[in-house]
C-alpha cells in the first residue's frame, strides 16, 4: 500500500508498484498547480521513464511513452488533443546542444514536459518547475518527493 505525506510545498509518496504511483495523479495535478515543467531526478534505473509511462496513462495518451534517451524527446498526445513532451538530456554534452533543439520554445509552450538528466541543463530551466526525485528503496519500492521550485534556480538537486 502507497502513502502519501503532503505540505505547501513538498508532496511525498512511497510506492510499491508501478501502479500506485496512478492513484496519486489526482493529488500531483493539484499540487503542480499550472506548472508546467517536470524535472524527473533519479539514478539510472530509478524509473524516470516509468513514472512518465504512469503520467500517459492518467492523462490518456494515445502514443506508448518509450525513453526518448536517443531521440532526445518524444511527443505525445492525449485523447483530448493534448500535446506532452517528454525529454532525456542524457546523452547530450552540452547545454548548447538542448539549445540548438530548440528546448526553450517546447519549454515554455505551456504543455506539460517531463525532463530527465536536467542537470545537464542547468541554465535552460523556466524559474519554475516541479522536481520529482525517484530513490528506488527496492526492486519494487519507490519514493517519490515532490517539490515546487519557485525562483531563479540554476542548479538542480542530485
Amino acid at each position: 500500500m502507497a502513502s502519501l505525506e503532503s505540505t505547501n510545498s513538498v508532496l511525498q509518496f512511497e510506492c510499491h508498484t508501478p501502479e500506485e504511483s496512478t492513484a496519486f495523479m489526482e493529488e500531483l495535478m493539484l499540487f503542480s498547480r499550472g506548472i508546467h515543467i517536470w524535472v524527473l531526478d533519479g539514478e539510472m534505473g530509478a524509473g524516470k521513464t516509468t513514472f512518465v509511462k504512469q503520467c500517459g496513462l492518467f492523462l490518456g495518451f494515445v502514443e506508448h511513452v518509450t525513453s526518448p534517451t536517443f531521440s532526445i524527446v518524444n511527443e505525445y498526445r492525449s485523447n483530448s488533443g493534448k500535446i506532452y513532451y517528454h525529454f532525456d538530456f542524457y546523452r547530450i554534452n552540452a547545454e548548447r546542444e538542448a539549445y540548438e533543439i530548440g528546448c526553450e520554445d517546447y519549454f515554455y509552450s505551456g504543455n506539460l514536459c517531463f525532463i530527465e538528466w536536467a542537470s545537464r541543463i542547468p541554465t535552460l530551466l523556466p524559474e519554475k518547475y516541479i522536481h520529482i526525485k525517484i530513490n528506488a528503496l527496492s526492486e519494487e519500492t519507490r519514493v517519490y518527493t515532490i517539490t515546487r521550485v519557485e525562483g531563479i534556480s540554476t542548479t538542480v538537486a542530485r
